[in-house]
């Protein structure tokens, strides 16, 4: 149970009037609330294969009737939400998951939603649908690990509005800016509220490299960083904030884009993922002050996986006009302390009990406690076009293969660190020693065919759904797009604007 003083400074209205975490949700604390907030309506929400939240709107209209809709869920047509299910077969049955119901924050009608999963006709759960593969790789897991796997996202995304700003920052130089040299902190700020209000675990929020304008608009680049959470939780708490800052961009009159590039020369969007082990409530990335071997084979297996990975993370033909050198987005298979030209980035952990806040605030006498555990590793690869739930189940697959199954995991990882930019002229012998990612969808697609036998196994990933991750991407033809778009600015502003809404 939640002590006292967490649940009176829980943002979440449903944690604070149930006073219990929502991971204890039951069916009966979601009535009560209902029935005492004075609740409206009920809306089931589920991702489709576009990777956005769809609705089913309930009116309540009597205790049984919400007590059936809690206990039975609902049937939807699967032929329309996803493309391997045909017209001819295509019931399926969302059920609500008690422990993610919000308060909808943008509905004049008092209205809760509750995520809802996917369940077959026999009342099994969907193997092909993406929360259900996260789930079963999550607890795969798991079970060969013996460690749970914490994960969380870095959110970036630009917003795009009418040019008129008093203040304008200089181009490519907003990284945490404050008003008025930033247009749309508010935004963000509100946006940040509402989605710690719906659950999300946020760690903070600032403005971000990526700025400029054109003759009309401008661009404005944000982050939101999220708190290490279970796999399944990260890719829900992702989900809603990206429901949430498009909504606020349309009360707003700006366009929200997640997309990986904008335009070129220009910093992108990317979707980092931050993961660590955890073993009895406890993170176990660290032993004896240095990265654990066990984090080591974590690292060792995504690298290993790291051009398949971008089946699931890079989806889109601008994904891979992100992935250039000199713009702090990885493209050579490597690992490193704080570097961000690596693919995989062991960031600061605050391992070492320093006096910090002692010699920041020599007036402080009280004792101030070491806090251990904070350590994580990056995959710097993914971006907005993700299917966030495949995604983080390629990255369980892949930690679990480093960890139980690679043949000398610790010494691939010794292999391929750099402590170097790998980029700077002078260590360009190095770069040339590492494999490179994918540059293009297509490419992406053949590396997810080379490795598919590691994402298929234990049933993880279903046959069906590696095929049709693997038509769709190569659908793009893109293979030489990068080449062919060079120097082509409306060319590349046409495939911008083609995909400024991905997922």
């Amino acid at each position: 149970m939640l002590r006292d003083s967490e649940i009176s400074m829980n943002p979440n209205p449903l944690v604070r009037s149930l006073r219990k975490p929502s991971a204890e949700f039951t069916k009966y604390d979601i009535i009560n609330y209902i029935e005492e907030q004075g609740i409206k309506m009920l809306n089931f929400r589920y991702v489709a294969e576009d990777g956005k939240l769809k609705t089913l709107n309930f009116v309540v209209n009597s205790k049984y009737h919400l007590e059936t809709l809690l206990s039975t869920g609902e049937r939807v047509d699967g032929s329309s939400l996803f493309s391997f299910i045909e017209a001819g077969k295509s019931d399926l049955y969302v059920i609500p998951r008690f422990k993610t119901a919000y308060l909808n924050p943008f509905t004049e009608v008092p209205t809760l939603d509750v995520l809802c999963g996917y369940y077959t006709a026999e009342g099994q759960p969907l193997a092909s649908a993406p929360e259900n593969i996260l789930h079963k790789a999550h607890e795969m897991f798991k079970r060969e690990t013996g460690f749970t796997l914490k994960a969380m996202g870095e959110l970036e995304y630009y917003v795009v509005s009418a040019k008129g700003h008093l203040y304008p920052e200089r181009d490519q130089k907003g990284y945490h800016s404050s008003p008025p040299f930033t247009n749309w902190d508010k935004l963000r700020t509100e946006a940040m509220v509402l989605i710690a209000q719906c659950g999300g675990q946020i760690k903070y929020g600032h403005s971000e490299v990526g700025n400029f304008s054109t003759d009309n608009e401008e661009f404005e680049q944000h982050e939101i960083e999220f708190l290490p959470v279970d796999l399944e939780d990260a890719a829900d708490q992702l989900v809603v904030a990206k429901w949430i800052l498009r909504m606020l961009g349309n009360k707003y009159g700006v366009n929200i884009s997640f997309a990986p590039k904008i335009t070129v020369g220009k910093a992108g969007s990317g979707l980092h993922i931050h993961m660590a082990l955890h073993k009895d409530g406890e993170n176990m990335m660290i032993e004896k002050g240095k990265l654990s071997n066990n984090a080591r084979k974590l690292i060792a297996g995504l690298l290993d996986n790291a051009m398949a990975l971008t089946a699931f993370g890079n989806t889109i033909p601008t994904s891979y006009l992100r992935l250039v050198p000199h713009q702090e987005a990885p493209t050579n298979i490597c690992w490193g302390d704080t570097n961000r030209s690596s693919l995989v980035r062991v960031p600061l952990g605050w391992v070492a009990e320093t006096s910090m806040i002692k010699n920041a605030n020599p007036q402080e006498t009280s004792e101030i406690p070491y806090i251990p555990g904070k350590q994580t590793v990056e995959l710097r690869s993914p971006d907005g076009s993700a299917d966030v739930y495949l995604l983080l189940a390629g990255i369980a697959v892949s930690g679990a293969y480093g960890l139980t199954q690679l043949e000398n995991p610790l010494e691939m990882a010794e292999k391929l660190y750099v402590s170097v930019n790998i980029f700077r002229e002078e260590n360009k012998a190095r770069q040339n020693q590492l494999q490179h990612l994918p540059i293009s969808c297509y490419e992406s697609a053949d590396c997810l065919e080379d490795k598919r036998h590691i994402f298929e196994a234990n049933g993880i990933f279903p046959a069906g759904t590696i095929d049709r991750i693997i038509d769709q991407l190569k659908a793009f033809e893109d293979k030489d797009l990068s080449h062919k778009l060079y120097g082509d600015n409306k060319a590349i502003r046409e495939l911008v604007d083609k995909h400024l809404h991905c997922m």
